[in-house]
C-alpha cells in the first residue's frame, strides 16, 4: 500500500485503484465510480453485495451532473438537498444516466452526498470528480475512526492511503431520501 498525496492520487484512481482517507465521522475506501472492475474490487475487499449499491462523495454539486437528477426533484425537495451542501448530509437521488448499476445496485437513486470535509473536498478536486464512499472495514465490522484502527489485513488489499483525520463527527452521516426528507440512517 502506497502513501499518496493529492498529486499521485489520480493515477492511482485511473488505474482502478481502492484507497483508503478520512471522511465526516470514519475512514472510508473510495475508488472511481465509473470504473466497474474498481468498484467490484472495492465490494470483493469489504465482502459487500453489489445490490446494496454505493455511496458517491463530491467536492460540490456539478461533480454530480450525468450521476443524479436534481431536476427530478420537486423545486423545494431540490432546495433542501442543496441547502444542505456542503455538509454531513447523504441523500437517495433519482440516478441519472451516468450511473451504472454497479453503483445503484438494485436501487432507482443513488446515494450522494457533496461533503465540507477538507480533505475529502481536495481529494475530489485532484481526482476531477465523485468517488465511492464507503466505510474502511469489512461488512459487518466497526467501521474505522482513526487511522491506527484501519485492518492491517485490508490495508494490505489497497492500492493507496491518504492520510488525514476524520471530520469528528461521532456517527456516519444521515441518509435521506431526496424526494420526501425520509430518514433512513440517522
Amino acid at each position: 500500500m502506497i502513501e499518496l498525496d493529492l498529486q499521485n492520487v489520480a493515477p492511482v484512481l485511473q488505474a482502478g485503484g481502492v484507497i483508503a482517507y478520512p471522511t465526516e465521522a470514519v475512514w472510508g475506501l473510495g475508488c472511481d465510480p465509473s470504473n466497474e472492475s474498481a468498484v467490484m474490487k472495492l465490494l470483493a475487499l469489504k465482502q459487500r453485495p453489489v445490490e446494496k449499491g454505493m455511496i458517491l462523495v463530491a467536492a460540490d454539486p456539478a461533480q454530480l451532473e450525468g450521476w443524479v437528477r436534481l431536476d427530478a426533484l420537486a423545486d423545494d425537495r431540490r432546495q433542501a438537498v442543496l441547502d444542505s451542501w456542503p455538509g454531513a448530509n447523504t441523500w437517495i437521488v433519482p440516478a441519472g444516466e451516468r450511473a451504472p448499476r454497479w453503483i445503484t445496485g438494485e436501487h432507482t437513486g443513488i446515494a450522494v452526498r457533496v461533503s465540507a470535509h477538507p480533505l475529502v473536498q481536495a481529494l475530489c478536486r485532484a481526482w476531477g470528480g465523485p468517488l465511492v464512499s464507503t466505510s474502511a472495514n469489512l461488512a459487518g465490522e466497526p467501521p474505522a475512526r482513526s487511522r491506527a484502527q484501519l485492518d492491517p489485513a485490508l490495508l494490505a488489499l489497497l492500492d493507496g492511503l491518504l492520510d488525514g483525520t476524520t471530520g469528528g463527527l461521532a456517527q456516519p452521516t444521515r441518509i435521506r431520501i431526496a424526494a420526501t426528507g425520509q430518514v433512513l440512517r440517522d
